[in-house]
């Protein structure tokens, strides 16, 4: 376990961050694999496929991750204020609790899947394929979920080391399933599905190992008697920040929907682009990880200043490496992007020009995404998960509103500009509110 509450704010943020990065760099690189090969070995029907099912994927997942981020907020703040005994208690707790929220999300899944994709609209040689990636991606909720449970509670202790070598790990064992399966077998989409889920398995068990040694209790069978007080607080910081990422995903479904309007080669592009912003969400993601720790360990330990000053710094060191992204994505975007398009050399073009298009236009706004996550992130760590939630309706409404007005007068730049200011009226709003907590807590109101 590492304690965050002494020592130099930044060189520790920074630190514990930076296994986060490549952790989540090498995880956006191995998603990419699944879409490289299935775009390139599969043809750009599948690629379309699995572009179609992205947000509601998505939204599983995200789902699914806001509980265990939730819950591990609990266990954070037990290690800051030095009370064992309640982080015991609140790892088993956790555990029943995941347990029984990926159950309701495997039933809710494969009931909503066919209907949802038909009410967006998606194209019918698409539509199975689509199907087929999530009935298997929301089968295996159960992987999902405990390999996000255990990663949390290690990131949670201070522990961001662990969590990088299950990636890097699962990385590995995922490319070489997914050209057994896809190059191999020739199961398309669902080998690239099932590749994805037996690597998460793989990094779910080594987590869960490393878990068991790293915590200086063990969690006895008496830790998990239920405790409903303490479930209803899990679930109390958990179920705002799984209903946030709903309510984000909710938007880029309907997003879909009206991106679909636009043919299969545009959802080709669209896919692409989507893949690729992933790495640049990679910083933006770690030092949230990071800033959601260390405000939480400080907030519990009530060394308000020094959290308000590990965050300031952290503010500032994100937005640097956003503009060293930024400029490294202008200089090597086409190249990458081409990765992922196999077809005839016309529609090539015409699916490179939409997706570049699209990233040039998310790239040169990457600074407003890193401070959207970084005050989203430390209102999570003082335990107010509820704006955090509220700034996911925001962005809901700004998503959906532009991408059905802005299309009709200006194409597919309405669709790229949807998410953009999508991130900008969230920013405004939780740094509004962020500094609205500061202040209370200088008063003593909190």
């Amino acid at each position: 376990m590492k304690n965050l509450t002494t020592g130099n704010p930044l060189k520790l943020i920074f630190f514990f961050a930076l296994p986060l990065m490549f952790g989540n760099l090498l995880q956006q690189l191995y998603i990419m694999v699944d879409t490289m090969i299935v775009g390139r070995f599969v043809g750009v029907d599948a690629l379309a496929s699995i572009g179609g099912a992205d947000w509601i994927n998505w939204a599983i997942l995200g789902l699914l991750m806001g509980f265990t981020q939730g819950f591990s907020i609990r266990v954070s703040n037990c290690l800051g204020a030095n009370d064992e005994r309640g982080m015991e208690k609140s790892i088993a707790m956790s555990y029943l609790s995941c347990f029984f929220i990926a159950l309701i999300v495997i039933i809710c899944a494969q009931i909503i899947i066919e209907p949802l994709l038909q009410l967006l609209n998606t194209p019918s040689h698409t539509i199975q394929g689509s199907i087929m990636y999530l009935r298997i991606m929301s089968g295996g909720a159960l992987i999902v979920i405990f390999y996000n449970c255990f990663s949390s509670i290690l990131r949670a202790v201070g522990d961001s080391r662990t969590p990088l070598i299950a990636m890097v790990m699962a990385a590995c064992l995922n490319v070489a399933l997914d050209l057994l399966f896809v190059c191999v077998f020739h199961q398309g989409i669902a080998g690239a599905a099932i590749a994805t889920l037996i690597s998460q398995l793989f990094a779910a068990s080594f987590c869960y190992y490393k878990l068991t040694k790293e915590l200086p209790f063990k969690i006895t069978k008496e830790s998990f008697q239920i405790d409903t007080h303490l479930i209803k607080q899990l679930i109390k910081l958990g179920l705002p920040l799984a209903f946030q990422n709903l309510i984000i995903a909710i938007g880029g479904i309907i997003l879909q929907s009206v991106v679909n309007g636009f043919g299969f080669l545009f959802i080709a592009g669209y896919t692409a682009t989507n893949k690729v912003y992933g790495i640049l969400e990679v910083v933006a993601i770690s030092f949230g990880y990071a800033i959601t720790t260390f405000v939480s360990q400080n907030f519990g330990a009530k060394k308000y200043q020094r959290m308000k000053s590990g965050v300031f710094q952290a503010n500032i060191l994100s937005v640097f490496i956003s503009i060293v992204i930024i400029i490294s994505i202008l200089f090597l975007g086409k190249k990458i992007l081409l990765l992922f398009i196999s077809t005839t050399p016309k529609q090539t073009q015409i699916v490179l020009t939409y997706a570049y298009d699209y990233l040039f236009t998310m790239a040169v706004c990457l600074p407003i995404l890193y401070i959207l996550y970084s005050y989203r992130s430390a209102l999570q760590g003082m335990e107010n998960t509820l704006i955090p939630m509220v700034s996911g309706i925001v962005e809901l409404i700004m998503r959906v509103s532009i991408a059905l007005i802005l299309p009709q007068y200006i194409g597919v730049y309405g669709i790229y500009l949807a998410e953009v200011l999508a991130w900008a009226a969230a920013a405004i709003m939780l740094y509004i509110c962020y500094r609205r907590d500061l202040h209370q807590l200088d008063k003593g109101v909190v």
